[in-house]
């Protein structure tokens, strides 16, 4: 790494936090994006077993579950709750996951590459203009 005073010592659990962040290390790789597939895969592999190789709920109400995972999520986090299900877990940590699966399951449906899409997309955020604080502290700037 270079050792210019502007640059800051990088650990894993570090968020990105400056102009002078080496984000490297934060670009999702090919194996990566090819294991996010192959979890798809197996995710939609199980939903169409449990549907007896038919599912035929439209795509509107594969987004509704999801939605519905996240407002769980809400809810688990606003009252700090431990899952029913997986009581050594956090309600808002199972519902997240809830969520994910669902998200797969309906990207491996419908023959999307999730996986590079996901890398795409967060390579894209990695460098947007009005994501950076001071773009988002100016008037008109995305506050959340």
């Amino acid at each position: 790494m270079e050792t210019n005073s502007k640059l800051k010592q990088q650990t894993s659990d570090q968020k990105p936090d400056s102009e002078y962040w080496d984000k490297s290390q934060w670009v999702i790789t090919y194996l990566e994006m090819q294991a996010i597939n192959s979890i798809a895969k197996k995710v939609h592999g199980n939903s169409l077993e449990k549907f007896g190789g038919n599912d035929e709920r439209e795509v509107g109400t594969l987004l509704a579950l999801i939605h519905s995972e996240i407002s769980e999520a809400l809810e688990g986090f606003r009252k700090d709750l431990w899952d029913d299900h997986l009581p050594y877990r956090k309600m808002a940590e199972v519902e997240l996951a809830d969520a994910i699966i669902r998200i797969l399951d309906l990207a491996d449906r419908c023959g999307y590459d999730i996986g590079s899409a996901i890398a795409q997309k967060h390579r894209y955020n990695m460098y947007r203009e009005d994501h950076k604080p001071e773009n988002r502290a100016k008037e008109g700037g995305k506050k959340f």
